[in-house]
């Protein structure tokens, strides 16, 4: 009987001392993967920046690329200037809103008269599709 408790002990034991192991194993797995991840951000944050360097440097001197001929380079710079874009677009926009403005005034009476109608002037029909049942 003794031999058996004793047998049990060591079977709790070993078990206990298992699943320290397997415990230990998962936090050195999720230490590994934090460690891991840490690293990757730390990759993709200075490729990032890396990239975003060349980017700047191509696109505030496109003159200066030995793969671009000097004739076309100025041609590039204007197309990088942002500024000239955007005063564009917004010269643009300012033009549309103008024409649409307006047409609301040339338009809006006329419109509103309309809706006016529609919705004052009712007419009651009996529809073409009711049967008086007889």
């Amino acid at each position: 009987m003794a031999s058996q408790s004793q047998g049990i002990q060591q079977l709790l034991q070993a078990e206990k001392r298992a699943a320290e192991k397997v415990s230990e194993a998962r936090k050195r797995k999720n230490r590994r993967l934090k460690q891991a991840k840490e690293e990757a951000q730390a990759e993709i944050e200075q490729y990032r920046l890396q990239r975003e360097k060349e980017f700047k440097a191509k696109e505030a001197a496109p003159e200066h690329r030995p793969d671009v001929p000097s004739v076309i380079a100025p041609r590039l710079q204007a197309l990088g200037s942002h500024g000239s874009c955007s005063t564009e677009v917004e010269k643009d926009t300012q033009e549309k809103m103008t024409i649409l403005q307006t047409y609301f005034r040339q338009n809006r009476d006329e419109v509103l008269d309309n809706l006016l109608a529609f919705v004052c002037d009712i007419r009651p029909e009996i529809h073409e599709n009711y049967r008086i049942n007889g």
